[in-house]
Protein backbone atom coordinates (compact mmCIF):
# COMPACT_ATOMS: atom_id res chain seq x y z
CA UNK A 1 0.00 0.00 0.00
CA UNK A 2 3.13 2.16 -0.93
CA UNK A 3 0.42 5.12 -2.13
CA UNK A 4 -0.71 5.56 1.21
CA UNK A 5 2.40 5.95 3.14
CA UNK A 6 1.94 9.86 3.39
CA UNK A 7 -1.34 8.99 4.82
CA UNK A 8 -0.55 7.65 8.13
CA UNK A 9 -4.45 7.22 9.05
CA UNK A 10 -5.31 5.64 5.24
CA UNK A 11 -6.39 2.21 6.28
CA UNK A 12 -8.90 3.98 8.86
CA UNK A 13 -10.42 6.27 6.11
CA UNK A 14 -10.79 3.34 3.51
CA UNK A 15 -12.72 1.40 6.33
CA UNK A 16 -14.90 4.19 7.83
CA UNK A 17 -15.80 5.01 4.48
CA UNK A 18 -16.50 1.17 3.79
CA UNK A 19 -18.87 1.41 7.16
CA UNK A 20 -20.63 4.53 5.78
CA UNK A 21 -21.27 2.91 2.22
CA UNK A 22 -22.57 -0.08 3.89
CA UNK A 23 -24.77 1.68 6.14
CA UNK A 24 -26.67 3.01 2.76
CA UNK A 25 -26.32 -0.44 1.56
CA UNK A 26 -28.56 -1.60 4.23
CA UNK A 27 -30.99 0.52 4.83
CA UNK A 28 -31.50 0.23 0.45
CA UNK A 29 -31.64 -3.64 0.80
CA UNK A 30 -34.43 -3.76 3.41
CA UNK A 31 -36.48 -0.65 1.81
CA UNK A 32 -36.89 -2.57 -0.88
CA UNK A 33 -37.26 -5.73 0.97
CA UNK A 34 -40.67 -4.05 2.57
CA UNK A 35 -42.10 -2.39 -0.30
CA UNK A 36 -44.79 -5.02 -0.71
CA UNK A 37 -45.50 -4.20 2.91
CA UNK A 38 -46.14 -0.70 1.96
CA UNK A 39 -47.99 -1.62 -0.83
CA UNK A 40 -50.34 -3.69 1.08
CA UNK A 41 -50.34 -1.21 4.21
CA UNK A 42 -51.26 1.55 2.45
CA UNK A 43 -52.48 0.78 -1.10
CA UNK A 44 -49.91 2.09 -3.22
CA UNK A 45 -50.14 1.22 -7.15
CA UNK A 46 -46.79 0.73 -8.51
CA UNK A 47 -45.87 3.79 -10.21
CA UNK A 48 -46.28 5.25 -6.39
CA UNK A 49 -44.13 2.56 -5.20
CA UNK A 50 -41.81 3.89 -8.51
CA UNK A 51 -41.47 7.45 -6.89
CA UNK A 52 -40.80 5.67 -3.30
CA UNK A 53 -37.90 3.67 -4.79
CA UNK A 54 -37.46 7.31 -6.61
CA UNK A 55 -36.90 9.10 -3.42
CA UNK A 56 -34.45 7.12 -2.77
CA UNK A 57 -31.99 7.77 -5.82
CA UNK A 58 -32.40 12.05 -6.29
CA UNK A 59 -32.11 12.57 -2.66
CA UNK A 60 -28.80 10.99 -2.74
CA UNK A 61 -28.18 13.29 -5.96
CA UNK A 62 -28.39 16.54 -4.38
CA UNK A 63 -26.71 15.09 -1.16
CA UNK A 64 -23.35 13.87 -3.77
CA UNK A 65 -23.09 16.90 -5.92
CA UNK A 66 -23.85 19.65 -3.05
CA UNK A 67 -21.12 17.93 -0.88
CA UNK A 68 -19.08 17.31 -3.86
CA UNK A 69 -18.90 21.31 -4.49
CA UNK A 70 -18.24 22.54 -1.14
CA UNK A 71 -16.16 19.25 -0.08
CA UNK A 72 -12.50 21.01 -0.76
CA UNK A 73 -13.80 24.17 0.79
CA UNK A 74 -15.65 23.17 4.17
CA UNK A 75 -13.68 19.99 4.80
CA UNK A 76 -14.90 15.97 4.57
CA UNK A 77 -15.40 15.92 9.12
CA UNK A 78 -18.41 18.57 8.27
CA UNK A 79 -20.08 16.33 5.96
CA UNK A 80 -20.14 13.33 7.65
CA UNK A 81 -21.09 15.21 10.51
CA UNK A 82 -24.03 16.53 8.43
CA UNK A 83 -25.19 13.04 6.62
CA UNK A 84 -25.51 11.31 10.51
CA UNK A 85 -27.69 13.95 11.24
CA UNK A 86 -30.03 13.57 8.37
CA UNK A 87 -29.67 9.83 8.82
CA UNK A 88 -31.06 9.71 12.27
CA UNK A 89 -33.55 12.37 11.16
CA UNK A 90 -34.72 10.37 8.11
CA UNK A 91 -35.73 6.99 10.77
CA UNK A 92 -37.64 9.60 12.44
CA UNK A 93 -39.48 11.07 9.32
CA UNK A 94 -40.00 7.47 7.89
CA UNK A 95 -41.35 5.80 10.82
CA UNK A 96 -44.49 8.48 11.47
CA UNK A 97 -46.33 6.62 9.05
CA UNK A 98 -48.89 4.14 10.85
CA UNK A 99 -51.15 2.18 9.25
CA UNK A 100 -55.01 3.32 8.93
CA UNK A 101 -54.08 7.18 8.44
CA UNK A 102 -54.44 8.87 4.90
CA UNK A 103 -52.69 7.16 1.97
CA UNK A 104 -51.39 10.71 0.90
CA UNK A 105 -50.19 11.66 4.04
CA UNK A 106 -48.26 8.37 4.36
CA UNK A 107 -47.04 8.25 0.99
CA UNK A 108 -45.29 12.40 2.00
CA UNK A 109 -43.79 10.56 5.23
CA UNK A 110 -42.37 7.69 3.77
CA UNK A 111 -41.15 9.60 0.62
CA UNK A 112 -39.39 12.73 2.23
CA UNK A 113 -38.05 9.78 5.18
CA UNK A 114 -36.91 8.21 1.84
CA UNK A 115 -35.27 11.62 0.30
CA UNK A 116 -33.48 12.31 3.95
CA UNK A 117 -32.12 9.02 4.01
CA UNK A 118 -30.95 9.41 0.74
CA UNK A 119 -29.14 12.70 1.13
CA UNK A 120 -27.02 11.36 4.12
CA UNK A 121 -26.08 8.69 1.73
CA UNK A 122 -25.15 11.05 -1.07
CA UNK A 123 -22.96 13.58 1.72
CA UNK A 124 -21.23 10.30 2.38
CA UNK A 125 -20.17 9.15 -0.83
CA UNK A 126 -19.10 13.04 -1.35
CA UNK A 127 -16.63 12.31 1.31
CA UNK A 128 -15.52 8.80 0.34
CA UNK A 129 -15.03 8.83 -3.55
CA UNK A 130 -12.58 11.71 -3.63
CA UNK A 131 -10.97 10.74 -0.21
CA UNK A 132 -9.69 7.10 -1.86
CA UNK A 133 -9.17 8.47 -4.86
CA UNK A 134 -6.85 11.17 -3.18
CA UNK A 135 -5.36 8.27 -0.79
CA UNK A 136 -4.71 5.59 -3.60
CA UNK A 137 -3.74 7.46 -6.78
CA UNK A 138 -1.88 5.04 -8.61
CA UNK A 139 -4.43 2.66 -7.78
CA UNK A 140 -7.81 4.12 -7.81
CA UNK A 141 -9.83 1.08 -9.92
CA UNK A 142 -8.49 -1.16 -7.45
CA UNK A 143 -9.30 0.52 -4.29
CA UNK A 144 -12.47 2.52 -5.00
CA UNK A 145 -13.96 -0.88 -5.91
CA UNK A 146 -12.71 -2.22 -2.25
CA UNK A 147 -14.69 0.61 -1.13
CA UNK A 148 -17.56 0.06 -3.17
CA UNK A 149 -17.60 -3.67 -2.02
CA UNK A 150 -19.26 -2.29 1.17
CA UNK A 151 -22.39 -1.83 -1.04
CA UNK A 152 -23.00 -5.30 -1.95
CA UNK A 153 -22.08 -5.85 1.50
CA UNK A 154 -25.02 -3.85 3.10
CA UNK A 155 -27.10 -5.13 0.69
CA UNK A 156 -26.02 -8.66 2.05
CA UNK A 157 -26.74 -7.79 5.84
CA UNK A 158 -29.99 -6.00 4.73
CA UNK A 159 -30.98 -9.11 2.10
CA UNK A 160 -30.41 -11.65 5.32
CA UNK A 161 -32.51 -9.45 7.51
CA UNK A 162 -35.40 -9.35 5.41
CA UNK A 163 -35.35 -12.70 4.76
CA UNK A 164 -34.82 -14.02 8.66
CA UNK A 165 -37.06 -11.07 10.51
CA UNK A 166 -39.19 -10.04 7.73
CA UNK A 167 -40.60 -13.37 6.28
CA UNK A 168 -39.34 -15.74 8.93
CA UNK A 169 -40.33 -13.80 12.40
CA UNK A 170 -42.59 -11.36 10.83
CA UNK A 171 -41.04 -8.29 12.12
CA UNK A 172 -42.73 -4.79 11.42
CA UNK A 173 -41.04 -2.92 8.46
CA UNK A 174 -40.64 -0.27 11.35
CA UNK A 175 -38.23 -2.80 13.51
CA UNK A 176 -36.38 -3.83 10.00
CA UNK A 177 -35.92 -0.52 8.54
CA UNK A 178 -34.19 0.53 12.06
CA UNK A 179 -31.18 -2.16 11.84
CA UNK A 180 -29.59 0.98 9.68
CA UNK A 181 -28.97 2.55 12.34
CA UNK A 182 -26.83 0.34 13.84
CA UNK A 183 -23.73 0.95 11.26
CA UNK A 184 -24.35 4.52 11.21
CA UNK A 185 -23.69 5.38 14.37
CA UNK A 186 -20.11 2.97 13.71
CA UNK A 187 -19.09 5.20 10.69
CA UNK A 188 -19.87 7.90 12.92
CA UNK A 189 -17.41 6.89 15.78
CA UNK A 190 -15.21 5.50 12.96
CA UNK A 191 -14.21 8.88 11.38
CA UNK A 192 -14.35 10.69 14.76
CA UNK A 193 -11.04 13.13 15.22
CA UNK A 194 -9.51 11.66 11.63
CA UNK A 195 -7.59 14.11 9.76
CA UNK A 196 -8.79 14.11 6.36
CA UNK A 197 -6.46 14.96 3.40
CA UNK A 198 -7.09 17.26 0.20
CA UNK A 199 -7.72 15.97 -3.41
CA UNK A 200 -5.44 16.84 -5.69
CA UNK A 201 -6.83 19.91 -7.68
CA UNK A 202 -7.34 21.38 -3.91
CA UNK A 203 -3.13 21.21 -2.68
CA UNK A 204 -2.89 22.92 -5.90
CA UNK A 205 -5.27 25.54 -4.95
CA UNK A 206 -7.85 25.52 -7.77
CA UNK A 207 -10.88 27.45 -7.97
CA UNK A 208 -14.22 26.29 -7.92
CA UNK A 209 -14.58 27.57 -11.52
CA UNK A 210 -11.24 25.72 -12.97
CA UNK A 211 -12.38 22.60 -11.50
CA UNK A 212 -15.60 23.06 -13.30
CA UNK A 213 -14.14 23.61 -16.65
CA UNK A 214 -13.53 20.24 -17.74
CA UNK A 215 -17.04 19.53 -16.98
CA UNK A 216 -18.11 22.90 -18.50
CA UNK A 217 -21.87 23.19 -20.69
CA UNK A 218 -21.87 19.91 -21.77
CA UNK A 219 -21.18 18.01 -18.69
CA UNK A 220 -23.64 20.64 -16.97
CA UNK A 221 -26.55 20.09 -19.36
CA UNK A 222 -27.03 16.44 -18.80
CA UNK A 223 -26.41 17.28 -15.18
CA UNK A 224 -28.77 20.24 -15.68
CA UNK A 225 -31.45 18.16 -17.20
CA UNK A 226 -32.15 15.75 -14.38
CA UNK A 227 -32.47 18.94 -12.28
CA UNK A 228 -35.43 19.69 -14.08
CA UNK A 229 -36.83 16.46 -14.27
CA UNK A 230 -36.32 16.58 -10.26
CA UNK A 231 -38.27 20.26 -9.88
CA UNK A 232 -41.05 18.79 -11.73
CA UNK A 233 -41.71 15.87 -10.27
CA UNK A 234 -41.46 18.05 -6.67
CA UNK A 235 -43.61 20.23 -8.20
CA UNK A 236 -46.62 17.98 -10.05
CA UNK A 237 -48.33 16.66 -6.63
CA UNK A 238 -48.76 20.26 -5.69
CA UNK A 239 -52.47 21.70 -6.17
CA UNK A 240 -51.93 24.35 -8.69
CA UNK A 241 -49.70 22.06 -10.77
CA UNK A 242 -51.88 18.87 -10.36
CA UNK A 243 -54.19 20.49 -12.68
CA UNK A 244 -51.96 21.68 -14.90
CA UNK A 245 -48.54 19.32 -14.46
CA UNK A 246 -46.78 21.09 -18.13
CA UNK A 247 -46.79 24.05 -16.23
CA UNK A 248 -44.34 21.97 -13.60
CA UNK A 249 -42.49 20.43 -16.50
CA UNK A 250 -41.96 24.36 -17.33
CA UNK A 251 -40.48 25.37 -14.07
CA UNK A 252 -37.97 22.20 -13.83
CA UNK A 253 -36.90 23.61 -17.45
CA UNK A 254 -37.00 27.17 -15.65
CA UNK A 255 -34.67 26.11 -13.11
CA UNK A 256 -32.63 23.80 -14.82
CA UNK A 257 -31.61 26.96 -17.69
CA UNK A 258 -30.58 28.88 -14.55
CA UNK A 259 -28.16 26.25 -13.28
CA UNK A 260 -26.89 25.60 -16.56
CA UNK A 261 -26.43 29.86 -16.97
CA UNK A 262 -24.66 29.53 -13.48
CA UNK A 263 -22.04 26.58 -14.77
CA UNK A 264 -21.01 28.79 -17.88
CA UNK A 265 -20.74 31.97 -16.31
CA UNK A 266 -18.32 29.92 -13.40
CA UNK A 267 -16.32 28.31 -16.56
CA UNK A 268 -16.36 31.53 -18.47
CA UNK A 269 -18.57 29.69 -21.13
CA UNK A 270 -16.29 27.14 -21.48
CA UNK A 271 -18.01 23.74 -23.38
CA UNK A 272 -15.91 21.31 -21.12
CA UNK A 273 -14.61 18.02 -22.67
CA UNK A 274 -16.85 15.79 -24.67
CA UNK A 275 -15.32 12.80 -22.90
CA UNK A 276 -17.00 13.96 -19.34
CA UNK A 277 -19.96 14.83 -21.43
CA UNK A 278 -19.94 10.85 -22.69
CA UNK A 279 -18.95 9.33 -18.79
CA UNK A 280 -21.76 11.50 -17.55
CA UNK A 281 -24.12 10.06 -19.69
CA UNK A 282 -23.41 6.76 -19.29
CA UNK A 283 -23.02 6.99 -15.96
CA UNK A 284 -26.70 8.13 -16.01
CA UNK A 285 -27.40 4.66 -17.55
CA UNK A 286 -25.41 2.87 -14.67
CA UNK A 287 -27.89 4.22 -12.02
CA UNK A 288 -30.66 2.98 -13.81
CA UNK A 289 -29.57 -0.22 -14.57
CA UNK A 290 -28.34 -1.39 -11.77
CA UNK A 291 -29.63 0.53 -8.74
CA UNK A 292 -32.84 0.44 -10.40
CA UNK A 293 -32.98 -2.67 -11.52
CA UNK A 294 -32.38 -3.35 -7.93
CA UNK A 295 -34.56 -2.31 -6.10
CA UNK A 296 -37.32 -4.38 -8.33
CA UNK A 297 -35.44 -7.45 -8.44
CA UNK A 298 -36.30 -8.97 -5.21
CA UNK A 299 -40.20 -8.76 -6.17
CA UNK A 300 -39.28 -9.92 -9.73
CA UNK A 301 -37.51 -12.87 -8.51
CA UNK A 302 -40.08 -13.49 -5.83
CA UNK A 303 -42.91 -13.79 -8.35
CA UNK A 304 -40.87 -16.49 -10.27
CA UNK A 305 -40.15 -18.37 -7.08
CA UNK A 306 -41.84 -17.36 -3.77
CA UNK A 307 -40.63 -13.79 -1.38
CA UNK A 308 -38.25 -15.87 1.17
CA UNK A 309 -36.36 -17.00 -2.15
CA UNK A 310 -36.28 -14.01 -3.59
CA UNK A 311 -34.63 -11.91 -1.00
CA UNK A 312 -32.21 -15.01 -0.38
CA UNK A 313 -30.98 -14.76 -4.20
CA UNK A 314 -30.60 -10.94 -3.75
CA UNK A 315 -28.67 -11.73 -1.30
CA UNK A 316 -26.93 -14.23 -3.54
CA UNK A 317 -26.10 -11.38 -6.22
CA UNK A 318 -25.16 -8.69 -3.74
CA UNK A 319 -22.24 -11.86 -2.35
CA UNK A 320 -21.32 -12.03 -6.05
CA UNK A 321 -20.74 -8.34 -6.29
CA UNK A 322 -18.78 -8.05 -2.64
CA UNK A 323 -16.38 -10.98 -3.30
CA UNK A 324 -16.04 -10.08 -7.08
CA UNK A 325 -15.07 -6.05 -6.12
CA UNK A 326 -11.87 -7.13 -4.59
CA UNK A 327 -10.71 -8.57 -7.77
CA UNK A 328 -10.29 -5.73 -9.61
CA UNK A 329 -6.78 -5.37 -9.18
CA UNK A 330 -6.23 -8.95 -10.51
CA UNK A 331 -8.49 -8.51 -13.25
CA UNK A 332 -6.81 -5.33 -14.43
CA UNK A 333 -3.03 -5.98 -13.82
CA UNK A 334 -3.11 -9.57 -14.41
CA UNK A 335 -5.14 -9.84 -17.04
CA UNK A 336 -4.49 -7.09 -18.81
CA UNK A 337 -8.29 -4.96 -18.60
CA UNK A 338 -7.79 -1.80 -18.82
CA UNK A 339 -10.80 0.08 -17.17
CA UNK A 340 -12.52 0.58 -20.36
CA UNK A 341 -12.34 -2.80 -21.34
CA UNK A 342 -13.79 -4.10 -18.30
CA UNK A 343 -16.50 -1.71 -18.25
CA UNK A 344 -17.42 -2.87 -21.87
CA UNK A 345 -17.26 -6.77 -20.85
CA UNK A 346 -19.35 -5.92 -17.93
CA UNK A 347 -22.14 -4.09 -20.41
CA UNK A 348 -22.48 -7.43 -22.41
CA UNK A 349 -22.95 -9.86 -19.44
CA UNK A 350 -25.52 -7.98 -17.76
CA UNK A 351 -27.36 -7.59 -20.86
CA UNK A 352 -27.18 -11.37 -21.22
CA UNK A 353 -27.61 -12.01 -17.63
CA UNK A 354 -31.05 -9.48 -17.65
CA UNK A 355 -32.55 -11.38 -20.08
CA UNK A 356 -31.38 -14.76 -19.02
CA UNK A 357 -33.32 -13.53 -15.79
CA UNK A 358 -36.74 -12.91 -17.92
CA UNK A 359 -36.71 -16.77 -19.61
CA UNK A 360 -36.16 -18.03 -16.12
CA UNK A 361 -38.54 -20.61 -15.05
CA UNK A 362 -36.68 -23.02 -12.60
CA UNK A 363 -34.81 -22.18 -9.02
CA UNK A 364 -31.53 -23.36 -11.03
CA UNK A 365 -31.97 -21.12 -13.33
CA UNK A 366 -32.79 -18.30 -11.96
CA UNK A 367 -29.65 -18.59 -9.44
CA UNK A 368 -27.37 -19.22 -12.89
CA UNK A 369 -29.34 -16.07 -14.72
CA UNK A 370 -28.84 -13.93 -11.66
CA UNK A 371 -25.16 -15.06 -11.41
CA UNK A 372 -24.59 -13.53 -14.61
CA UNK A 373 -26.31 -10.83 -14.09
CA UNK A 374 -23.90 -10.15 -10.49
CA UNK A 375 -20.97 -10.25 -12.38
CA UNK A 376 -22.27 -7.90 -15.11
CA UNK A 377 -23.37 -5.22 -12.77
CA UNK A 378 -20.08 -5.59 -10.43
CA UNK A 379 -17.86 -2.86 -11.83
CA UNK A 380 -19.72 -0.20 -12.99
CA UNK A 381 -20.14 2.19 -10.49
CA UNK A 382 -16.34 2.07 -8.61
CA UNK A 383 -14.71 1.92 -12.43
CA UNK A 384 -16.75 4.86 -13.78
CA UNK A 385 -15.51 6.68 -11.00
CA UNK A 386 -11.86 5.61 -11.15
CA UNK A 387 -11.70 6.74 -14.68
CA UNK A 388 -13.16 10.38 -14.15
CA UNK A 389 -10.54 10.53 -11.65
CA UNK A 390 -7.51 8.90 -14.14
CA UNK A 391 -8.31 11.09 -16.63
CA UNK A 392 -10.00 14.44 -15.22
CA UNK A 393 -7.31 15.32 -12.01
CA UNK A 394 -8.45 19.02 -12.24
CA UNK A 395 -11.83 18.36 -11.46
CA UNK A 396 -11.49 17.15 -8.26
CA UNK A 397 -13.88 16.17 -6.26
CA UNK A 398 -16.36 17.54 -8.14
CA UNK A 399 -16.44 15.32 -11.38
CA UNK A 400 -17.19 12.68 -9.47
CA UNK A 401 -19.23 13.72 -7.15
CA UNK A 402 -21.76 15.08 -9.73
CA UNK A 403 -21.23 11.83 -11.75
CA UNK A 404 -22.57 9.46 -8.63
CA UNK A 405 -25.01 11.72 -8.56
CA UNK A 406 -26.30 11.69 -11.83
CA UNK A 407 -26.79 8.15 -11.60
CA UNK A 408 -29.17 8.15 -8.51
CA UNK A 409 -30.84 10.96 -9.88
CA UNK A 410 -31.41 8.29 -13.41
CA UNK A 411 -32.02 5.56 -11.19
CA UNK A 412 -34.88 7.75 -8.99
CA UNK A 413 -36.52 9.81 -11.32
CA UNK A 414 -35.92 7.27 -14.52
CA UNK A 415 -34.86 3.72 -13.36
CA UNK A 416 -37.15 3.25 -11.00
CA UNK A 417 -40.00 4.50 -12.04
CA UNK A 418 -39.60 3.92 -15.69
CA UNK A 419 -39.44 0.07 -14.65
CA UNK A 420 -42.57 0.07 -12.11
CA UNK A 421 -44.27 2.09 -15.59
CA UNK A 422 -43.34 -0.96 -17.59
CA UNK A 423 -44.40 -3.44 -15.09
CA UNK A 424 -47.48 -2.00 -14.81
CA UNK A 425 -47.97 -1.46 -18.66
CA UNK A 426 -46.86 -4.93 -19.64
CA UNK A 427 -49.13 -6.43 -16.91
CA UNK A 428 -52.12 -4.75 -18.04
CA UNK A 429 -51.27 -5.62 -21.73
CA UNK A 430 -51.05 -9.39 -20.58
CA UNK A 431 -54.15 -9.16 -17.70
CA UNK A 432 -56.34 -7.43 -21.18
CA UNK A 433 -56.49 -10.83 -22.54
CA UNK A 434 -59.33 -11.47 -19.93
CA UNK A 435 -61.23 -8.64 -20.47
CA UNK A 436 -63.66 -8.83 -17.45
CA UNK A 437 -61.04 -9.67 -14.82
CA UNK A 438 -58.75 -6.69 -15.96
CA UNK A 439 -61.87 -4.52 -15.14
CA UNK A 440 -62.43 -6.09 -11.70
CA UNK A 441 -58.85 -4.90 -10.50
CA UNK A 442 -58.06 -2.17 -13.54
CA UNK A 443 -56.27 1.05 -11.16
CA UNK A 444 -58.48 3.94 -10.86
CA UNK A 445 -55.83 6.32 -12.01
CA UNK A 446 -53.43 6.29 -14.82
CA UNK A 447 -49.71 6.13 -14.71
CA UNK A 448 -47.37 7.94 -17.16
CA UNK A 449 -43.58 8.13 -17.80
CA UNK A 450 -42.14 10.67 -19.74
CA UNK A 451 -43.22 10.45 -23.32
CA UNK A 452 -44.65 7.16 -23.18
CA UNK A 453 -48.69 6.73 -23.37
CA UNK A 454 -50.90 6.98 -19.87
CA UNK A 455 -51.56 2.87 -18.63
CA UNK A 456 -54.03 2.23 -16.55
CA UNK A 457 -52.23 -0.80 -14.68
CA UNK A 458 -53.74 -2.95 -11.53
CA UNK A 459 -54.82 -1.27 -8.44
CA UNK A 460 -52.24 -1.85 -5.56
CA UNK A 461 -54.37 -3.26 -2.72
CA UNK A 462 -56.23 -5.80 -5.07
CA UNK A 463 -52.60 -6.96 -6.05
CA UNK A 464 -51.52 -6.88 -2.76
CA UNK A 465 -54.16 -9.10 -1.84
CA UNK A 466 -54.14 -11.71 -4.53
CA UNK A 467 -49.96 -11.66 -4.27
CA UNK A 468 -50.69 -12.72 -0.59
CA UNK A 469 -52.64 -15.49 -1.87
CA UNK A 470 -50.01 -16.31 -4.55
CA UNK A 471 -47.76 -16.37 -1.49
CA UNK A 472 -49.97 -18.73 0.73
CA UNK A 473 -50.37 -21.11 -2.04
CA UNK A 474 -47.07 -21.53 -2.57
CA UNK A 475 -46.16 -22.42 1.27
CA UNK A 476 -49.29 -24.73 0.74
CA UNK A 477 -47.33 -27.78 0.22
CA UNK A 478 -50.46 -30.54 -0.02
CA UNK A 479 -50.62 -32.04 -3.70
CA UNK A 480 -50.74 -29.72 -6.87
CA UNK A 481 -49.49 -26.60 -8.31
CA UNK A 482 -50.20 -23.54 -6.14
CA UNK A 483 -51.79 -22.18 -9.56
CA UNK A 484 -54.46 -24.89 -9.14
CA UNK A 485 -55.42 -23.26 -5.96
CA UNK A 486 -55.92 -19.97 -6.51
CA UNK A 487 -59.38 -18.68 -8.04
CA UNK A 488 -59.65 -18.44 -11.80
CA UNK A 489 -59.33 -14.97 -11.48
CA UNK A 490 -56.49 -14.96 -9.44
CA UNK A 491 -54.50 -17.34 -11.45
CA UNK A 492 -55.25 -14.75 -14.63
CA UNK A 493 -53.57 -11.92 -12.28
CA UNK A 494 -51.00 -13.61 -10.79
CA UNK A 495 -49.57 -15.19 -14.31
CA UNK A 496 -50.42 -11.23 -15.63
CA UNK A 497 -48.38 -10.04 -12.84
CA UNK A 498 -45.10 -12.37 -13.69
CA UNK A 499 -45.62 -12.11 -17.64
CA UNK A 500 -44.98 -7.79 -16.56
CA UNK A 501 -42.28 -9.07 -14.65
CA UNK A 502 -40.62 -10.54 -17.31
CA UNK A 503 -41.41 -8.13 -20.11
CA UNK A 504 -39.87 -5.32 -17.88
CA UNK A 505 -36.78 -7.13 -17.52
CA UNK A 506 -36.30 -7.55 -21.35
CA UNK A 507 -36.78 -4.20 -21.82
CA UNK A 508 -34.41 -3.20 -18.96
CA UNK A 509 -31.55 -5.30 -20.89
CA UNK A 510 -31.25 -2.50 -23.59
CA UNK A 511 -30.13 -0.56 -21.07
CA UNK A 512 -26.87 -2.22 -21.06
CA UNK A 513 -26.57 -2.85 -24.97
CA UNK A 514 -26.29 0.77 -25.49
CA UNK A 515 -23.48 1.01 -22.99
CA UNK A 516 -21.52 -1.47 -24.39
CA UNK A 517 -22.17 0.36 -27.53
CA UNK A 518 -20.40 3.15 -26.29
CA UNK A 519 -17.44 1.91 -24.05
CA UNK A 520 -16.82 0.41 -27.19
CA UNK A 521 -16.07 3.51 -28.86
CA UNK A 522 -14.03 4.58 -25.71
CA UNK A 523 -12.17 1.52 -26.16
CA UNK A 524 -11.34 2.30 -30.10
CA UNK A 525 -10.51 5.74 -29.04
CA UNK A 526 -7.56 4.69 -26.36
CA UNK A 527 -6.05 2.55 -28.82
CA UNK A 528 -5.75 4.92 -31.49
CA UNK A 529 -3.96 7.86 -28.89
CA UNK A 530 -1.79 4.78 -27.72
CA UNK A 531 -3.71 3.09 -24.82
CA UNK A 532 -5.46 4.31 -21.40
CA UNK A 533 -3.61 5.33 -18.62
CA UNK A 534 -3.64 7.80 -15.46
CA UNK A 535 -2.37 11.35 -15.72
CA UNK A 536 -1.84 14.00 -13.44
CA UNK A 537 -2.44 18.15 -13.34
CA UNK A 538 0.46 19.05 -15.34
CA UNK A 539 1.04 16.28 -17.74
CA UNK A 540 -0.89 17.71 -21.18
CA UNK A 541 -4.11 15.17 -20.61
CA UNK A 542 -7.92 15.65 -21.02
CA UNK A 543 -7.91 17.78 -17.96
CA UNK A 544 -5.94 20.39 -19.00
Amino acid sequence: MSEANTHSNAQRLLWAGFMAILAAGVGFAIRGGIMGQWQSEFGFNYTQIGKLNGAGFTGFCFGIIIGGVVADKIGYGKLVFAAFLCHVLSALVTFGATKGMDGGLAFNLLYWGTFLFAIANGLLEAVANPLIATIFPKDRTHYLNILHASWPAGLILGGVAGAILGERLEWHWKMQLGLFLVPTIIYGLMFLGQKMPKSEASEKGLSLGSMLKDVGIMGGLVACYFLSLFVADVLKPLAFFNEAPHYADYAGYGVGAAFLAGIAIITKFSLGHWMIFVLFVTHAMVGAVELGTDLWIQNITGNILDNETGKWLFVYTSAVMFLLRFCAHFIEKKLGFSPIALLLTCSVIACIGLNLVSLAQTTIMVILALFVYGVGKTFFWPTMLAVVSDRFPRTGAIAISIMGGLAMMSAGLIGAPGLGYFKERYTAEELQKNEAVYKKVKAEHPSKFLVFPEVHGVDGKKLGEVKERVQAAKKDTTSGTHFEKLSSDDQAIAKADLQGDRGTLRADSAIPATMAVIYLLLLIYFKAIGGYKPVHIGEGAEGQ
